[in-house]
């Protein structure tokens, strides 16, 4: 039977977008493993899931920066960084529970730009204090704790966007 769904995005954007999605469960797992005791418990080598740990939230930027050999996810890219006066629009009757679905929003609703640079955002953020962590950089004036709380928040706030992202990918109809 032909497959017979409409395409949003081509075969670079998605091998961007899933690379991205392996990237970000291992860390999310691995971290699982080291903070959490019965899950250290069970998983044992901590060294050996820390070093995965470390090594997919380095590579955690790579799927996008090779993906902007992609033509395709450049020009998504601009998208993404337009607001326009639809999109506040959509994001006042989003935030009132009243989205306007009377406009056309293009590719990409303004909740979908303000994931997108949110997420990358945070990604730059969890790259930057991981390198802190992981190599024991110190900051004049902040604590090594301070950045460790930086991280781990973010990561809980990732965890529950993502786990958002997933909902609303996998419940939404397309409209």
């Amino acid at each position: 039977m032909p497959d017979l769904a409409v395409r949003r995005f081509t075969r670079a954007e998605r091998i961007v977008h899933q690379t991205t999605l392996v990237l970000m469960a291992i860390c999310l797992a691995t971290a699982a493993a080291i903070y959490f005791g019965p899950i250290a418990a069970v998983i044992g080598r901590r060294h050996v899931v820390a070093t995965v740990h470390q090594w997919s939230g380095i590579l955690l930027p790579a799927p996008f920066l090779l993906g902007l050999m992609s033509r395709a996810l450049r020009l998504d890219v601009r998208r993404l960084n337009r607001f326009t006066h639809t999109d506040a629009r959509w994001l006042l009757g989003a935030l009132r529970r009243r989205p306007h679905r009377d406009h056309v929003s293009g590719k990409f609703n303004a909740g979908q730009k303000v994931f997108a640079s949110w997420l990358a955002g945070a990604i730059v953020v969890m790259v930057l204090t991981g390198l802190l962590l992981w190599f024991k950089f110190s900051l004049t004036g902040i604590p090594r704790a301070g950045v460790i709380v930086v991280h781990d928040l973010l990561a809980a706030a990732i965890t529950v966007a993502l786990a958002g992202h997933a909902y609303k990918a996998f419940t939404s109809t397309g409209g």
